[in-house]
């Protein structure tokens, strides 16, 4: 096996890990990387949403006690639970989006937005709703929002309604265009419906766990003639990373919405959108995958 190859898939889980779970886009950043260090083609594409189980698996493990109580109150070697019950119900509720918007109009969005340009075009507007939906946050509740003395609607997941995940599920169909993020859509879209900031995030974490896995299987499923035995150790050494990664991140970004805005990630988007702009229209970087 390539050593050099070994390490982009490296680079790639690493990537992978530090962004699934923040607003920033994770795909968006997986095409521009690969563009960058010359990781791309059709294998390629299977293995950036593969090396998402280890961002997945990541969640599973940090809410390894929350979800082995989710598991006894639906009735799996426990007594039930509708708390449980209605956690899980919420989650289903919340992934069916996806699976029908991602069936009937993925093909059509990799086909013609997984390039430079659509991403960083997608992380400035990115951006910019970001600053609108913290700046309508600052107007109706000043700083208590971030103090916790503001009463979120939603305060906890085990307090969301089917509504409430129906909806934050269909605005998680908004990262199908890629350079959007998963987590941005559902983290900000949650804050706009009334949930808590750390409802929010920690519903996106959830959320994660079928979307992942489900994407994952599929394109792996379906992709799976570009593939052989030769490809597991670039597959094994993406999915570590990541999950090691993703880990870090979780916890990082469960103390810091705890005290801090999301600002700091628009500003980013915008930023690190208008380079990628910039350098692909003057041909400073061929940002070719």
């Amino acid at each position: 096996m390539d050593p050099l190859l070994l390490l982009k898939a490296a680079v790639m889980g690493l990537v992978e890990g530090l962004t699934e779970f923040l607003p920033i886009s994770s795909t968006g950043h997986l095409i521009l990387t690969g563009a960058l260090i010359g990781f791309g083609g059709p294998r390629a594409g299977v293995f950036e949403i593969a090396i998402q189980t280890g961002a997945m698996v990541a969640v599973l493990w940090e809410y390894r006690a929350r979800l082995a109580w989710t598991l006894r109150g639906v009735g799996f070697g426990g007594t039930p639970d509708p708390l449980a019950r209605r956690f899980v119900r919420n989650v289903l509720i919340a992934f069916l989006p996806a699976v029908v918007f991602g069936l009937a109009f993925g093909s059509i969005i990799k086909q013609h937005l997984f390039s430079a340009v659509p991403v960083a075009v997608a992380l400035i507007v990115g951006g910019l709703l970001i600053l609108w939906i913290e700046a309508r946050h600052k107007r109706l509740y000043g700083a208590r929002d971030l103090e916790g003395a503001r009463q979120a609607r939603v305060e906890t997941v085990d307090d969301m309604s089917a509504a409430d995940a129906l909806k934050v599920g269909l605005l998680q169909c908004l990262a199908l265009i890629p350079g959007t993020s998963r987590s941005g859509a559902t983290i900000m879209g949650g804050l706009v419906l009334g949930l808590s900031r750390k409802a929010a995030a920690e519903f996106s974490f959830y959320l994660a766990i079928p979307t992942l896995i489900g994407a994952g299987v599929y394109s792996v499923w379906k992709d799976r003639a570009l593939l052989s035995a030769e490809d597991l150790p670039i597959f094994a050494v993406g999915t570590v990373v990541a999950f090691f990664s993703a880990l870090w991140c979780i916890r990082w970004l469960i103390r810091f919405v705890s005290t801090h805005d999301f600002v700091p990630f628009a500003w980013y988007r915008i930023v690190f959108g208008t380079i990628v702009l910039v350098t692909a229209w003057t041909g400073t970087v061929n940002w070719a995958p």
